[in-house]
């Protein structure tokens, strides 16, 4: 099909430089000849073979007449292999949430698009009148991965007769969000669920959060620790917190001895141990001898000697490894697991009273569906199934050496909090795929300034189109377009003739298909905010079109963001693709108008619940999206906004960096009345500053912004606040209170 197509392109292509030239002769020895052919020969068939296609190369026009369906863009999205069972397609064509996971009732399923609106129209259009971009909470799902999680472990232990429990924390590192937090703590509250802390402030945040816990609940205390940091732990158990000071260093054991006999307090220690088990993806670099944590064999056994000798060998009661996240299989897992159950029967072999193991986390995520056993961004196996494997792993070894089972604690804050999390952001623009115009004039005016290379390379590009030669034709635009570029770089030829032979490249390259078809999307987003990991590691989530889903993505397409650095992009997605198929935006080349009828094109990164809000920056100031926590609900939309909080200021960033806004509003302010002496210009000009610093740094699209202006239009004076980023969204709360339509709304 593409051969025929550039037989059918590349006649007209002759004629056009034909046609372009007009009658001028151009004499280069042997190659002089005229341009005023009026006949033309047939192309030959395309000697090197049919060019490689893409299905989704159609114009907006065939899309009309294309049977699509939801079903397809689940597919295509991969959807059906990442999504189950809390993210499907409905049959309008929008993603729609099932907060129950698998026991969701087709009445409960949220549709995310409805969601979106709501929270992001104006009030006056009857939203909350958050601007994009928005992170989308789910608690409800978060409940259900937590009962999943127990349910799993649960199951294990009843078939294989273990004669212990499962009893997890979550590491409140993935995310510290005050809410998730506690919501974690509350809905864990019947699993005797508890936290991990790996510093100071996460350590003050789990004994606050778990002083309204389970008391059974274990609050486990991992990495580097000061005097303070064991003091905290130590003073925790005083107020019946079950707190483990886990030693990742040999040097800790003096300290921590030494404050348990200041404060009066007996501890409870664990031991991190180095396994010789490696996980040899990204995410394995702290598994192995030579890892960052952990204490190695001849280590644990002086700490266990020091903790005999002074009458506390009673206090050493948990082992705890971890090899890494997103352990990609169960026989790595099974290998892990059997090896730390060897270690902890000869800790009870040499008389620790041990009740705890702790594996650590690794409980991975499938980000692209896959079910591959061999990448970072893919697990080969169920929730169920790793369950099992640990389960069996411990049961075996234990059984083996006569050792009581022993509780088994897991960390998997990755599997807990992903999915309750969706990034929703927008495109704002996107490049035009328009066809090259190349007019007689401008490519006449090219040739008058061509040196005589480069008219030979025009001639001899002529003579290879007219005869079929599709490479050789392309060989000598390219290398006409760079004689120009040179020309230019010395000054010999205009800008108008650079712009005469850039079309004219395109234009050959298009007739040949080789053109890139992919288009960049701006988004209203920063990457470095919003999904650092992509950034610095690479890491890849799904990334899809939230409605729409019902029409045939026609556009190859990578995102751009809207900071000022190259590296803003998103130019590599789940499947190995490098640009995601997308929708034509509303006014391009036919485009449909996008789903909820404003033309906004809205996209969601799915299953980035853990990690990346913690780990955002601000380049570029641009600060944490705005927030809304949704719950399931009976009303007629069938989902509850609980909480919106808008992000943060251009005044909030401003403040990390040290800035004061106030006093820098006051300073434009009297600039302003310097330098403008008519009052209500100088009022009108400090009231747009004031609401400049209150605004978001992100762009304003959409009906919202000129709503947003007009609403601010009369208001001298706007007051300048705002939330504190080493804060929480707490303070940037509004009240809550219930509309008529059921939803609870600020």
């Amino acid at each position: 099909m593409k051969t025929k197509q550039i037989e059918e392109e590349m006649p007209a292509l002759a004629c056009c430089v034909d046609a372009a030239a007009g009658a001028a002769v151009f004499y280069g020895g042997p190659r002089a000849f005229s341009l005023s052919s009026a006949s033309l020969p047939a192309p030959e068939p395309f000697s090197g073979g049919p060019l490689a296609t893409n299905i989704f190369t159609m114009s907006a026009a065939d899309v009309e007449n294309v049977h699509w369906s939801p079903s397809l863009s689940a597919a295509l999205y991969q959807i059906d292999g990442w999504g189950p069972p809390y993210f499907s397609v409905n049959s309008s064509g929008n993603i729609s949430v099932r907060p129950y996971g698998k026991d969701t009732l087709p009445h409960q399923e949220i549709d995310l698009l409805k969601v979106v609106k709501k929270v992001s129209d104006p009030k006056s259009m009857g939203g909350l009148g958050l601007q994009l971009p928005l992170i989308v909470r789910f608690p409800d799902v978060l409940k259900n991965r937590l009962e999943s999680l127990h349910s799993a472990f649960d199951f294990a232990i009843q078939v294989q007769c273990y004669h212990s429990h499962y009893q997890g924390v979550y590491p409140v590192k993935c995310n510290q969000d005050r809410f998730v937090v506690e919501d974690i703590v509350k809905f864990g509250y019947p699993f005797r669920f508890g936290l991990e802390a790996g510093s100071k402030p996460e350590l003050l945040l789990a004994i606050s959060c778990l002083c309204k816990g389970n008391p059974e609940a274990l609050l486990v205390c991992n990495g580097f620790k000061d005097a303070e940091f064991i003091s905290l732990a130590l003073i925790s158990r005083k107020l019946a917190l079950d707190t483990i000071v886990v030693l990742e260093q040999e040097e800790e054991l003096d300290l921590a001895i030494d404050l348990s006999r200041r404060l009066s307090v007996r501890p409870v220690f664990g031991l991190r141990a180095k396994l010789r088990t490696m996980h040899s993806g990204h995410f394995g670099s702290t598994s192995g001898e030579k890892g960052k944590f952990g204490l190695t064999t001849t280590q644990i056994l002086r700490v266990v000697k020091k903790l005999g000798s002074v009458g506390m060998l009673d206090c050493l009661q948990l082992l705890h490894f971890h090899i890494g996240s997103q352990i990609p299989s169960t026989d790595l897992l099974i290998d892990a697991v059997a090896e730390a159950a060897q270690i902890y029967c000869e800790l009870v072999r040499l008389g620790a009273r041990m009740r705890i193991l702790d594996i650590g986390g690794g409980l991975g995520i499938d980000y692209d569906g896959s079910k591959s056993t061999t990448s970072d961004i893919s697990v080969g196996y169920t929730l169920e199934q790793y369950a099992d494997s640990v389960v069996r792993a411990v049961r075996v070894v234990c059984d083996s050496k006569g050792v009581n089972h022993p509780v088994i604690c897991s960390e998997s804050g990755r599997a807990i909090v992903s999915h309750h999390s969706i990034l929703i952001f927008e495109t704002v623009s996107a490049s035009v795929a328009s066809t090259p115009v190349v007019s007689s004039m401008g490519l006449q005016y090219l040739l008058e300034g061509l040196t005589e290379e480069g008219r030979g390379d025009y001639a001899d590009l002529y003579a290879a189109a007219i005869r079929g030669e599709y490479e050789t034709c392309l060989f000598y635009a390219d290398q006409l377009k760079q004689r120009c570029v040179d020309q230019f770089k010395d000054g010999s030829l205009d800008i108008e003739q650079l712009a005469a032979v850039d079309g004219l490249y395109d234009l050959v390259s298009k007739s040949l298909g080789v053109a890139d078809p992919v288009r960049t999307y701006h988004v209203n987003l920063s990457i470095f905010t919003s999904i650092p990991d992509f950034w610095g590691i690479g890491q890849l989530f799904p990334i899809i079109p939230i409605h729409r889903l019902d029409q045939r993505p026609v556009v190859r397409g990578i995102l751009s963001d809207l900071t000022c650095d190259s590296d803003g992009k998103i130019d590599k997605f789940i499947g190995g693709n490098l640009s995601l198929l997308l929708h034509e935006l509303e006014g391009e080349n036919g485009g449909r108008i996008g789903g909820g009828g404003d033309g906004r094109y809205y996209l969601g990164m799915f299953l980035g619940g853990a990690y990346e809000e913690a780990l955002g920056g601000l380049h570029n100031l641009f600060g944490r999206p705005s927030l809304a926590r949704v719950t399931q609900s009976d009303g007629p939309y069938s989902f509850a906004v609980t909480r919106a909080v808008p992000g943060l200021s251009c005044a909030d960033v401003l403040r990390v960096m040290q800035h004061e806004p106030e006093l820098m509003f006051q300073s434009l302010k009297h600039r302003a009345e310097e330098c403008v002496h008519e009052e209500e210009v100088t009022a009108s000009l400090a009231n747009g500053l004031a609401r400049s610093f209150h605004n978001t740094p992100y762009l304003m699209v959409g009906p919202s912004c000129s709503v947003a202006a007009a609403n601010n239009a009369d208001s001298i004076g706007y007051p300048l606040y705002g939330s504190d980023y080493h804060g929480s969204y707490a303070s940037a709360e509004a009240t809550v209170v219930e509309d008529e339509n059921g939803f609870v709304c600020c």
